[in-house]
């Protein structure tokens, strides 16, 4: 079968990159003054997530390294609800994974399941904090803005969320969920983030910020009498940076990977325009996409298939790949089990693409319009179908760095690596 050519495109988004990370941390802790906030020699317990945020370590530690320069004793605790399959093992193997562990940090890291009721919101929401970190002097987090994938508010993913539902565990989680499931996450978010701030232990937090690039753009101290109002500040500023798939419609978006270091979804549902419940193309302002081929999950999400739900079509080494307990556990808690119905799924990537074009509704494969990206969180390169050409080239934000090229596959039937497709057709005629 002969599919369309593909040209290689490079999306230009602005490079707002802090130069020197650990520089720009201290600056920020510095002038926000945390350290009188907390008893000489006090023990402050730093609040860490999982996702799969650039420069994370290199953040962490120049927060550690303000601690310890003003003279208080910090530790690090994972603030990730179920993650790492909800076990204190896997929480700490998912930050040592990403370079977070004692001997990196210059502390310790400290994992653990057990939490401390903050009492019920006016909701009937009972709210926890990890008893490690309830037990500190004061509790500090350090966590990215940035749109959620299951909900669209004025807060979303943040500190305030980190505060709410990451740092009460895996039995905060369950019953949060429940709850946003009823009356909706960000009321859940904001009831029991202000059940959270009534116990006095919140320091503030460092919110961290990345533009389309997925480089760090901007740090940010948060005072913890401004979480609420700076959350609802920065989610707007991050959500304006957001990138896209540059193009109106595609009849079949190929994706290599998936995963939780991705996004919490396994892939950003703003970005496919689909639901995490599955619906097609609810947003009305993203590009439409009609099928979604799905070829294999990230490393990094240790075997974790949740998102895998959203595709069409995916392969047989995708689901032999998958460990269906953390996957069953980070779905179920968090009530979105269609993320992870599996999807038809053939031996490879040749035979999927084979089978799923004719469903589009159009009679020729190279009428088919294809988009092909590494996953949802780089937005830098694609491959398009030829037959796209013409909306390529409209679009000042886009340069086409090869092309045309074929789509090839290896001997095994899969497609080469979209960055090598990019090398190997460099200079072709456009």
């Amino acid at each position: 079968m002969e599919f369309p050519q593909f040209y290689v495109v490079k999306q230009n988004f602005p490079d707002r990159r802090i130069a020197d990370i650990p520089a720009e941390a201290m600056r920020q802790l510095t002038e926000a003054d945390f350290a009188s906030r907390l008893k000489p020699g006090g023990k402050v317990a730093i609040g860490v997530g999982s996702r799969g945020i650039a420069h994370l370590s290199t953040i962490v530690r120049a927060v550690v390294d303000y601690w310890k320069s003003n003279g208080a004793h910090p530790f690090i605790f994972p603030a990730m609800g179920s993650h790492g399959a909800a076990t204190a093992e896997g929480q700490a193997d998912v930050l040592a994974h990403y370079g977070i562990h004692e001997a990196t940090m210059g502390c310790p890291v400290i994992s653990a399941l057990e939490v401390v009721s903050l009492g019920k919101t006016a909701e009937g929401i009972e709210a926890f904090l990890d008893k490690r970190a309830y037990d500190s002097d004061g509790v500090m987090l350090v966590g990215r803005i940035k749109w959620h994938t299951d909900f669209t508010g004025k807060i979303e993913s943040g500190l305030y969320k980190m505060m709410a539902i990451g740092l009460g565990k895996f039995a905060g989680a369950q019953q949060y969920h429940t709850f946003g499931y009823k009356i909706g996450l960000e009321a859940v978010i904001r009831s029991v983030g202000r059940q959270v701030l009534k116990s006095g232990k919140i320091l503030g937090g460092l919110a961290i910020l990345e533009d389309a690039n997925h480089n760090t753009a901007q740090l940010t101290a948060v005072p913890v009498e401004d979480m609420e109002r700076r959350d609802e500040e920065l989610q707007a500023l991050v959500k304006s940076w957001m990138g896209r798939i540059p193009v109106r419609e595609l009849d079949i978006l190929i994706i290599d990977e998936i995963g939780k270091n991705i996004s919490g979804a396994g892939m950003d549902t703003k970005v496919i325009n689909r639901s995490i419940n599955c619906h097609y193309n609810p947003l009305p302002d993203a590009p439409q996409i009609h099928r979604i081929f799905l070829r294999d999950l990230s490393d990094l999400t240790y075997n974790n298939g949740v998102g895998l739900g959203m595709a069409d079509i995916v392969t047989d080494r995708l689901v032999n790949r998958i460990d269906w307990k953390p996957t069953h556990i980070n779905s179920l808690t968090a009530s979105t089990p269609a993320a992870i119905r599996t999807p038809i799924h053939f031996p490879t990537d040749r035979e999927c693409l084979e089978r799923i074009w004719p469903t589009v509704g159009k009679f020729s494969v190279q009428d088919v319009t294809f988009g092909w990206m590494r996953n949802t969180m780089e937005l830098g390169l694609f491959a398009f179908s030829s037959n796209l050409l013409d909306e390529i080239r409209a679009n000042p934000m886009l340069e086409i760095v090869a092309g045309p090229v074929d789509l090839t596959f290896d001997a095994t039937g899969n497609l080469v690596d979209l960055k090598k497709l990019a090398a190997e057709g460099v200079g072709t005629t456009v």
